[in-house]
């Protein structure tokens, strides 16, 4: 069996999460949760690449390109889960199996992050679990692409 290629997609001010409150962010830097996802998907068997983009159209293009890069995607496109039909209209594109993470739970704050654009293309959707989440994630999107 080959090993899947997950690519794991952060969206605008991830690269901030430091900076932004450790009660729903958890605290960590990018650069240690994608450390640690990276760990997650080595023990399940999967190859893990990650990119982070604040630039919405940057994150189009990643969609776009995604199919000559992985089997399936994890997506936490930050705020613009709530509103980018643009990125909607591409990871329908792409056409790959994807998870969607969020490190806090959207669906317990304020109204407007209880909107997700695309939910509806996702397998599943993780959110308030922190960076276990990506686990859980990981886990789901081997299940389904070994189906």
């Amino acid at each position: 069996m080959s090993v899947y290629r997950i690519g794991v997609l952060h969206g605008v001010n991830l690269d901030q999460l430091e900076l932004r409150d450790p009660g729903h962010y958890g605290g960590l830097t990018l650069t240690q949760l994608e450390a640690r996802v990276g760990r997650f998907a080595r023990e399940l068997g999967l190859e893990a690449t990650f990119w982070q983009t604040n630039h919405e159209g940057e994150f189009c293009e990643l969609l776009h390109r995604s199919r000559e890069m992985a089997d399936g995607l994890i997506l936490n496109p930050g705020a613009w889960t709530h509103y980018s039909w643009a990125i909607r209209d591409a990871l329908e594109i792409a056409g790959l199996p994807c998870v969607e993470v969020h490190l806090s739970a959207i669906d317990e704050r304020e109204g407007w992050r209880r909107v997700s654009v695309i939910r509806e293309l996702c397998v599943a959707c993780v959110q308030g679990k922190g960076v276990d989440g990506y686990r859980e994630a990981l886990e789901i999107l081997k299940e389904a692409l070994a189906r």
